[in-house]
This record gives C-alpha cells, structure tokens and sequence, in this order.
C-alpha cells in the first residue's frame, strides 16, 4: 500500500465531540442494520430453492439459475451504493437509503406469499395438475427481488466501511495506528461473527417457520425485523463519526486513465517530484494523508504530467488531462488489489450450490433427528452446519489460533490476511470435493434400493451425511471471507474504502453469476444429463467434481 504525507483532517466539530463518538460502543447500532439484511436474505434465500420450485413449480434448472442471478445481482449492485455513498450522500444516508428499499422489497414478498392472485394454486399429482407460476406472478416476485437487491447494495458496501470509520479517527485518542488495527482486525471478525449469528437464526427459526407455518409469515418475520433495524441504526446517530463523501471515485479513476492514455507517447520524468501534485485539491479526499509516489505501474504516472493545456486560464487544473500524484496512486492501488481479489470469484461460484443442488439433495433423504419421530429438519436448515462452523472457527481464531500464530511468526495477528485467504481457499477445495462423495454414495443408495425413478421417495439413509460439506465450506469461509475483506479494506486508499468493500461483493456478484453459467454450460454439454428434476437419474456428483478441478486451479492462481 502507498505511504502518506500527513493532511488537516476535516472534522472540525471538537477534541470533546470526537472523543464522544466512534469506538466499540457505535458497533450494535451499525451492525444492527447487516444483521437484519442478512437474517432477512438467510430467511428467504437459504430457503428459496424450495419456494420457487414447491410453490411457484419451476424446474430445478431453471430454480437454480433464478437464485443464482438474484444473488449475483444483490451482489453487484453494492458497487452502486459505492459510488453513492463516496460521491454524493455519504455512507450514513445510503445505509438508510438501502435499508428502506429492503423493506419494500420484503413487503412485496410478504404479498406474492399471501394473495391468491400473487402465486399459483397448489397442486396434488396426479389429481390436479402442477401450474406453473404466470408473468404476472413471476414479475411480482422479481420486482421483489429486485428491491431487495437495491437495498442490500446500499447496506453491504458501507456497513463494514462505515464501523471501520469509528476507529480510523480515533487514533490521537486509543494509542496510535497500530492500536487502531488493532481493533479494526477484531471489529472485521465480530463483523463476520455478527453475521454469522443472524444467519444461524434465519436457517433454523424462518425457514422451519416457512416449512411449517407458512411462506407469508417466513417473510414477514424478517420483513418485521428489517423495520426494526432501521429503527435502531437512526437511534445511535449521534454517537457516529460521519465522513463527507470526497467525490465520486469512479469518476477520478476513468479521469486518470484517461490522462494517462492521452499521454501515452509522453517521457516519465526520473525525478517524481516534477509530477503534478495539489493539496488543495486532494484535501476531501486525503484526510489521513496524500498517497506519496510509487515505481509500479509507471504508466498511469503520465496522467500527473503537466503539459501545455493542463491547466486552464484560472489555475484549475483539466482533470481529464491532469491528475494529481494522490489520484494517480488511488487507481494504481485498485489496480494492484486486481489479481487477489479475483480468486474470490470461484469461491462464491463453490459456495452457489449450497442454497440449490444441495437444498434438493437434503430433500430426498430422511431428516428424522430420532428414528420414529415426527419431527423432521427442513431441507434449507442444513446450512446451519456452515454457519454454525464459520461461528465456531471464527470463535477459535482469535482465542486459540492467533495466540499461538503469534509465537511462531511474531506477528500481532498470527497470519497475514494472504495466508488467511489462502488457508481458506485450500479448505473450500476440501468441502466440495467431500460433496461430490457424499452425492456418490447417495445416488448409490438411491439404485440399491430402486428409487432412481421415484425422486419423491426418500432415500434411506441419513441426511447429517451432508453436515460434513457444510461444516467444511464454513471453516473455509472462516478463512477466506475474512481475510479477502481485511485484505480490501487495509490496501485501498482511505478515499476508495466503501469501493473496496463493494469489490469484495462484486466478486460474489460474479462467482454466483458465474454459477449461472457453468449450469448453464453443463446442462447443454452433457443434454440434460447431469442436472435434472429427478437428482436421483442425474449426476449432480459430476459437477461438484468439475467445480472442485476448477477450485484446485484458482489456488494455484492464486499461489502465483
């Protein structure tokens, strides 16, 4: 990362205000709102397999390439919220903003589920045909969708950024930077620890409430609980630190490529000092210090070239010609985080499955806790085993794992955040191809006692024969998930952070779209053999073996 050159703050408001507000005591407000949107998407997500194909009667294909594209777009719309929140309105207000668009979108769930007209009539083979849900209905539900997305665009981005914001200004006060990272590593674990709770009771509480009660009543208890966050975050607004927003910064990286490109033929100087630089300019955007030249990627160094026409008649620079050394090094920083921040992507793609072919898989086979007992788990509450191993990794990490990290490497947090990653990506290898042997022995189970043909019957054999591949995805998202976002957040420049936190949701964005594809893909390669309504005749095995390959190469990418 870039060093800086020390710059006037812009708080103004008083040492006596500053030491009133930020800290740890901001964290239940600000996480109150990620709570609530990921207990919201666990509620119906983790669980919407089943909706869109036991009550809207979609095939399975056609179910799981719907979810995949909702949770890309969910995923990709935070580079908007990004952008609104560096540029225009702040991190508060789009956090606000995006929570109130959750609550429309829950609302017009809650509807599709209750009214008659909003889904189609159940059905009862071979008595009364399967209907398959109508435009209108599907339009409803995916303008839904849709909101939801739009709203957790505004929440995810600046959530993270917006806790990570009460300890950066608090440094004078709580002994140094190093006290401050500090507390940003652990708040980053209590971040995906908190996270990991409001999933733990989306999976067990909404979805046995959705299986059991009702799809109106499943919606409407996060859609209840999404109210009640907004309410909360309002509520601890005066304890905030709130930053102004510094200018778009997808305007200022297309304005440094494109001075660069338009000076492509122009000499570096060997002197950086001759490069163009404006404290003035760069004051919003430079709180914690101007970024201080670096020798990687000299290219873009010829966008802070002053050459005639740079600079109009005022004194103002052109900044489609001429950018400052500080902007130069924020594109140059968002560049360097490219090629690690990619091997994220396969990693959503892995974990896509968990909420589709999965789900189905769970379905098929006996979820009596106890022989004899009417109670069964739902099918979608088996990702309880990830959370729960995600919660209980994360638990370990920092109470038994970094103390004894520590004494080997010397390091305050253990391991770097590169190993982290890589440790991770290395047990998601292990949680898919332990999938694929599992979907192996059910399939197996499914011929030795002639149910290949009846995908209704239940196999018999157990369903906590899955508890190991959900366990596994959990300790490696303990890993992986962690150390991508701290990676993001410690790299980019102080200007770009809520940027760098929508990066870590775009690679998401795309791993699930990039499940879309490769169903998509597999489907017409093999005519419709390996995925199929009836997973008993299919060969979802092959598949997970496909992604596992994948995964095996993305860690030698990601070695490299």
């Amino acid at each position: 990362m870039a060093t800086t050159t020390p710059t006037v703050g812009r708080n103004g408001d008083g040492e006596e205000k500053k030491r009133k507000q930020g800290g740890f005591r901001t964290m239940p407000f600000i996480l109150a709102s990620e709570i609530f949107d990921r207990f919201a998407t666990g509620g119906f997500n983790a669980n919407m397999i089943t909706y869109l194909t036991q009550q809207l009667h979609l095939p399975l294909v056609e179910a799981s390439n719907t979810l995949t594209n909702f949770s890309g777009t969910s995923s990709l719309t935070p580079i908007l919220g990004a952008l609104a929140a560096d540029s225009l309105a702040g991190r508060f207000w789009t956090i606000i903003a995006g929570s109130v668009f959750y609550q429309i979108g829950m609302l017009g769930l809650v509807a599709s589920a209750l009214f008659r007209p909003l889904h189609p009539p159940p059905c009862a083979p071979p008595t009364a045909p399967c209907h398959r849900a109508t435009g209108l209905q599907l339009a409803v539900l995916y303008l839904s969708l849709l909101c939801t997305a739009l709203g957790s665009g505004g929440i995810r981005p600046c959530v993270v950024a917006f806790g990570a914001d009460q300890f950066e200004q608090r440094k004078k006060q709580e002994g140094g930077a190093d006290a401050v990272a500090e507390r940003k590593r652990r708040y980053f674990n209590l971040y995906f620890f908190t996270m990991g709770l409001a999933m733990l009771l989306a999976v067990t509480v909404v979805v046995y409430i959705q299986e059991n009660v009702g799809w109106g009543w499943g919606f409407g208890i996060p859609a209840i609980g999404m109210f009640v966050s907004i309410v909360v975050f309002v509520a601890g607004c005066p304890l905030y630190v709130r930053l102004k927003p510094g200018g778009s910064p997808f305007t200022r990286l297309a304005q440094v490529a494109a001075a660069a490109v338009r000076k492509r033929d122009a000499a570096v100087p060997d002197d950086p000092a001759k490069l163009y630089e404006n404290k003035e300019l760069d004051l919003l955007i430079s709180t914690t210090g101007r970024l201080l030249h670096t020798n990687q990627l000299t290219f873009f160094d010829r966008a802070a070239i002053v050459t005639p026409g740079d600079i109009t008649g005022s004194g103002k620079p052109n900044l489609w010609r001429l950018s400052t050394v500080h902007r130069v090094e924020e594109l140059k920083s968002i560049v360097r985080l490219l090629p690690i921040w990619s091997a994220g992507i396969l990693v959503a793609t892995a974990a896509s499955h968990n909420h589709s072919f999965a789900v189905m898989q769970a379905r098929t086979m006996d979820r009596h806790i106890v022989a004899g007992s009417h109670f069964q788990i739902p099918p979608a509450t088996m990702s309880i085993f990830s959370t729960l191993a995600m919660l209980l990794s994360l638990a370990l990490y920092d109470r038994a794992f970094v103390p004894l990290a520590r004494r080997v490497t010397g390091l305050k947090s253990g391991i770097t955040y590169f190993q982290r990653m890589g440790i991770g990506l290395a047990i998601s290898i292990v949680s898919v191809g332990t999938a694929a042997l599992v979907e192996t022995k059910r399939r197996a189970a499914a011929a030795e006692h002639g149910l290949v043909d009846k995908p209704k019957s239940v196999v018999p054999m157990s369903v906590f024969w899955l508890v190991p591949q959900f366990a596994v995805h959990g300790l490696g998202e303990a890993f992986s998930s962690v150390g991508h976002m701290e990676f993001l957040y410690d790299q980019a420049p102080e200007s770009m952070r809520s940027t760098a936190a929508a990066l870590f949701w775009l690679a998401t964005s795309l791993g699930n779209y990039m499940g879309t594809v490769l169903v998509t893909a597999v489907q017409r390669a093999t005519r419709r053999e390996w995925l199929q309504d009836n997973i008993n005749r299919g060969r979802i095995d092959n598949y997970y073996w496909l992604v596992t390959c994948l995964m095996v190469l993305n860690l030698g990418y990601y070695l490299l």
